[in-house]
């Protein structure tokens, strides 16, 4: 059976066929997922995931994308419920220089500038919009251009408009901020 004629099986509530959906698309999808999500939460988001395969099935037709793009299009919905229920992340921080040597910064700095940080990225809109999401995935994340732009589902000019914006915001957010005494911009 192929991946559309399982889907239309698990909608007429034959769980084989979703356990055999299951064992085709969960190692890709737990792959994927690693990479935005902890480890440990990764089985959850499957598992609410495939909950959701097996309530939409009937609802699914098939078309010119796979089966496998749209039980994708179902985990990613399911990471980003997760994210938002999970909240606002710590922002790391480098723990040295570019250069990589330690810096012996004091302790009272280095956490007034991860709040600066942290309020310079919520100029970027909420956890989960448009521009802090391309930030978060090209920055923080390190993925290129063409992956954000498969992740997000828009072209890589939309993802290069984006990361252009988030910049300028986040640039002018930080000078915006007052200069501490002692510390430099």
């Amino acid at each position: 059976m192929d991946d559309d004629e399982l889907i239309a099986a698990v909608g007429r509530g034959d769980d084989v066929a979703l356990r055999e959906l299951f064992a085709r698309h969960a190692p890709w999808l737990a792959a994927r997922l690693r990479a935005a999500l902890p480890a440990a939460e990764v089985e959850d988001v499957l598992q609410e995931t495939f909950l959701a395969v097996w309530r939409g099935a009937r609802g699914y037709r098939p078309g010119p994308g796979s089966a496998g793009g749209w039980i994708w299009g179902i985990a990613r919905r399911q990471a980003a419920l997760w994210l938002r229920r999970r909240g606002p992340a710590p922002l790391p921080l480098p723990a040295g220089l570019p250069g990589g040597g330690p810096t012996q910064q004091d302790p009272a700095d280095a956490a007034q500038a991860r709040a600066d940080l942290a309020a310079a990225v919520s100029a970027l809109g909420p956890e989960g919009s448009p521009d802090r999401e391309t930030w978060r995935l090209l920055y923080q994340e390190d993925r290129p251009a063409g992956e954000v732009a498969e992740l997000m589902g828009v072209p890589v000019g939309t993802v290069k408009s984006r990361a252009h914006r988030a910049r300028r915001q986040l640039r002018a957010a930080l000078r915006r901020q007052p200069a501490r005494e002692g510390g430099s911009r």
